[in-house]
């Protein structure tokens, strides 16, 4: 079937079981040739391609909410909404966005890139809808990796607890990005295993009402009797003690099994919850044999082989395997470190640590509030807790952080991975509100460095600190392929670094834009102006010392900072000059501006809010004029 040519998932009425069995394998080719350029989802799309075709079948979208958790699995919606002529521009700039969006399309009726979301927001559209009596189907669908998030639970206390009409899909590949952990998935694995269950207690039924009721005694009996059986089938019935019509496991990729349950479902009163069994990465045998997470999203590949396309040159060392390996090095002398994750062990790189040191490594599931606390509570015990996280994910844990560690000064260590722009996942990822939530934090230590070097030295000086916690972002992506030094060495809290002399100016950064501000000085001496650039390391606490110098020479000041502008770097630098009455020192400030920030090369992003060399030598050079003309 030409794909191009679809507009909506009207089409899908008419079509036969043997008509969707050939349309799923020409999404899947599609999805394998386009992916392999531009690279994303793979592995959950693959998985989900007769769910999705099912679902538009049997409902009338955007009638009826599909709500996509995560978000990641949304392509074959995309396509079937009529977007697949859009393919080639996916996750670029300006092009299709990875994930759900509302100015795409109608059918996309709920935007995330984060877990365990869907069953909370279909609960906030059922309640919509019987309050202005309107009649259509809420469908969330959830992966057994975000069920295990707290907020998901929530949900389905609440759905069940109100009876709301819901058909909750719950869709099981045992992974999530790895595989999954935790009490709640050796649940769903002995659901798995139950699949008689269903005709069981329905038979059973029957040939109880067949039986003339004497007295209360026997109905009183029979009752029992279907308890017992539904506890000796399904361990616990977890959903159904929860409040919902538990249906399945089914095949999700049965067309015949998903339409008759799907039927069975729209007809049930009350919250359903039906229990799909897909395969990840199905139809492409890298991604299908892939245990690890792998192919759960990549960038370009060879669609022959599956191999992915690397560069010419092996590239410096990635930023996360850094900062782990480095962590790893250290808990080789010192056994008080443990290393937590919330479900991103292959992408905080710490499948060495978990190799050499299983007992000492927590994957605790999508679970960001849970892991923070758990950190905070071995600290307690004069642990050294490492908490590898993303910087978009921390903001889910930001009470915990808060109320269990900086509130109670613990000695946890955070390490905040891509930090800063990401790029092509776009404004559920960017890295860049970090700074702005951390940084008003009392006993916080928030640091980034300059480059990998740097980089381990701070892991360093994180571990062997004990005033409290402390924190260290890092971007996405490899480092710039500096000498590394052999020795680890600790930095001194709260110190900066003069990368570069001068005395018409200051330009004060960190991490990724450093390269940025010591190009642009480069250029600005060819312009006459000096300019100092200082590698302004520690975010918090500064360098008081330092700045104090910089103020009482009435340099003026650029700052520059990969995050957002208010309540930011720049920020506090101005708090500086204000309290202690450096009034007329210029300052101006280059950061993230006051919005979401969509999907792009970060290059590309960077250029669009004015972070780049040229901006950097226009604004530094108004503030060098100014002092020039008034010296």
């Amino acid at each position: 079937m030409d794909l191009l040519s679809i507009k909506d998932p009207s089409f899908l009425k008419g079509l036969s079981n043997k008509e969707l069995e050939s349309l799923s394998q020409d999404i899947r080719n599609f999805l394998v040739e386009k992916l392999s350029g531009t690279g994303g989802h793979i592995g959950p799309n693959l998985g989900v391609v007769e769910l999705t075709v099912a679902l538009h079948k049997c409902f009338d979208s955007p009638k009826d909410k599909i709500i996509w958790d995560v978000g990641h699995q949304s392509y074959v919606h995309k396509i079937l909404t009529g977007r697949a002529c859009q393919f080639d521009t996916l996750r670029q700039y300006k092009g299709l966005c990875g994930f759900p969006k509302m100015i795409e399309s109608e059918h996309d009726v709920w935007e995330t890139g984060h877990s365990s979301t869907s069953l909370s927001a279909a609960m906030g559209m059922a309640i919509a809808r019987d309050l202005k009596k309107e009649n259509n189907y809420v469908i969330p669908v959830i992966g057994d990796g975000a069920l295990t998030g707290g907020m998901a639970l929530e949900a389905l206390n609440h759905i069940g607890h109100e009876k709301k009409d819901m058909i909750v899909i719950l869709n099981d590949n045992e992974m999530s990005i790895a595989p999954n952990v935790g009490a709640l998935h050796n649940v769903l694995g002995r659901l798995r295993t139950a699949g008689k269950y269903n005709w069981v207690k329905d038979e059973l039924e029957y040939l109880l009402k067949k039986v003339p009721a004497v007295g209360g005694k026997l109905a009183s009996t029979a009752e029992r009797l279907k308890d017992s059986l539904k506890y000796l089938f399904v361990s616990g019935m977890f959903f159904e003690e929860l409040g919902f019509t538990y249906l399945g496991p089914v095949d999700g990729h049965n067309y015949e099994a998903l339409f008759e349950n799907l039927a069975y479902a729209k007809k049930t009163e009350g919250p359903v919850l039906l229990h799909v069994i897909t395969k990840k990465g199905k139809g492409f045998h890298p991604a299908e044999n892939d245990r690890i997470g792998t192919w759960h999203g990549t960038g370009p590949y060879k669609m022959e082989t599956g191999d992915f396309v690397k560069p010419a040159a092996a590239p410096p060392p990635a930023w996360s395997k850094l900062v782990s390996e480095t962590v790893r090095e250290l808990a080789r002398k010192d056994e008080r470190i443990v290393a937590i994750t919330p479900a991103m062990p292959v992408g905080s790189k710490l499948e060495g640590f978990a190799s050499e040191f299983p007992e000492r490594m927590y994957d605790v599931g999508i679970a960001e509030q849970h892991a923070a606390t758990v950190a905070a509570g071995l600290a307690t015990q004069n642990m050294k807790p490492f908490l590898a996280i993303y910087s978009t994910f921390l903001q889910r844990a930001y009470d915990q952080v808060v109320h269990d560690i900086a509130r109670q000064n613990l000695n946890v260590f955070i390490g905040i991975d891509r930090a800063g722009l990401v790029g092509a996942d776009g404004e559920t990822h960017q890295g860049v509100f970090d700074i702005a939530f951390l940084r008003h934090l009392p006993n916080m230590v928030l640091m980034m460095p300059k480059d990998e070097n740097e980089g381990q030295h701070m892991v360093k000086t994180a571990i062997v600190y004990n005033d409290g916690p402390i924190a260290m972002r890092f971007p996405r992506g490899n480092g710039i392929g500096v000498p590394m030094d052999t020795e680890l060495k600790t930095i001194p809290i709260g110190t900066w670094e003069v990368l570069r002399e001068g005395s018409d100016g200051a330009i004060l950064t960190f991490g990724t834009t450093i390269p940025m501000a010591l190009k642009a000085a480069q250029l600005l001496e060819k312009q006459g102006h000096s300019i100092k650039v200082i590698n302004a390391r520690f975010i918090k606490p500064f360098d008081e010392k330092m700045l104090h110098e910089l103020f009482a020479a009435n340099l003026p000041i650029l700052t520059i900072e990969e995050a957002v502008l208010q309540g930011g770097f720049g920020s506090a630098v101005l708090e500086y000059a204000h309290d202690h009455g450096f009034h007329h020192t210029e300052i101006d400030r280059m950061g993230i501006p006051d919005k979401f920030i969509e999907h792009g090369s970060v290059n590309e992003l960077l250029e669009e809010i004015g972070m780049t060399v040229d901006d950097v030598v226009e604004r530094m050079g108004i503030l060098a004029r100014k002092k020039q003309k008034r010296a």
